[in-house]
Formats: C-alpha cells, structure tokens, sequence
C-alpha cells in the first residue's frame, strides 16, 4: 500500500453529501468538517469537530439528526494509527482556534479560545 505523504493525515474524503456517512467505515478516528452548500463549489464551514473515541461516523450520524438542516455536507480527514486522542484534540483546537474571530464563523463553532493556545502564547515577538 502506499505511504501517504502526510505524517498526521492518512486519508481524506471531502464535501460528501449527508447521504454517503453510512459508506464510512465505523471507528475511523480523526477530524471532520460540516459544511452547508450555497452553490456550485461553495461550501459555508459549519462546524469543526473530532473524534477520538467512537469513530467519525458515529459523530456525523449524531449531527445529522440533532443540526438537522443546518449542513450538508462533510469532510473527514482520517489519522494514522499511532496518533494519540490527545493528539487529535489537538488538532481540532487548533483548526477551531485559527477563525474563532472570523466575523463568518457559524455560531455552532464558535469558542472562547483553545486553553492550551493559551498557555503557549507569548504577548511580542520579540520574547521568542
């Protein structure tokens, strides 16, 4: 099989339509996009999430019937094995982090901040 060029993303799949979450595989762990379509090759970020535990597919079936109406479609980016759930977490504060400001973030996503990012900050650069 071959290796994927990426050391934290094995696969992707991007803008599947709700339809086509029965097609993942269950415990598939990583990351994932909800998206709602405006028009053609526009898609709307909704919400950012993860999942550790439990598998991805199980976390889209979930959004599905509780955001009903509010997406369309999704994206998941699946991580190699050997990735923590610490890792994974990770990675979702920081993709949720970088447009908690953007005045177009859906309200489903928006947070105070990623605590971790915090604590690493520093306040000039001149301190690095």
């Amino acid at each position: 099989m071959p290796q994927s060029p990426l050391r934290l993303i094995e696969k992707c799949a991007e803008f599947k339509e709700q339809e086509d979450i029965c097609l993942l595989p269950k415990g598939v762990r990583g990351i994932y996009v909800l998206y709602n379509k405006r028009q053609d090759e526009v898609y709307d970020v909704v919400y950012v999430g993860m999942a550790a535990v439990g598998g991805i597919r199980g976390r889209l079936s979930s959004h599905k019937r509780k955001k009903a109406g509010l997406w369309s479609h999704f994206s998941v980016f699946k991580v190699w094995d050997n990735i923590r759930n610490e890792e994974i977490r990770e990675l979702e504060g920081l993709f949720r982090h970088l447009y908690r400001r953007d005045s177009k973030a859906n309200k489903l996503n928006k947070q105070k901040g990623f605590r971790a990012m915090h604590k690493i900050r520093i306040k000039s650069l001149s301190d690095w």
